[in-house]
């Protein structure tokens, strides 16, 4: 794997891993205030630099996991049974 497929693969898993970690430990707002800028069903609190921190490390470990499933011959298409035919 080249470091620009590197990063354009962690790219890919952190924004999928953002969008499965922000809707944890929110709570909507029942009755929210228009004039003040908050909308009924709107977090409270979301706690975004928490959610962004966790995002970063979940997404560390699964690029890690890729990277090495990539650069191991665990699963190769160039050999094994997943080989393309040689023509």
């Amino acid at each position: 794997m080249t470091w620009f497929t590197g990063i354009v693969v962690y790219l890919l898993i952190w924004w999928t891993a953002l969008f499965a970690v922000l809707p944890f430990g929110t709570r909507p707002e029942p009755d929210g205030d228009p004039e003040a800028g908050g909308w009924r069903g709107a977090p409270r609190q979301p706690h975004l630099g928490r959610k962004l921190v966790a995002t970063t490390v979940v997404s560390a470990a699964i690029w890690l996991a890729v990277y090495g499933l990539v650069e191991s011959d665990w699963i190769s298409f160039r050999s094994g049974w997943l080989a393309l035919p040689e023509n």
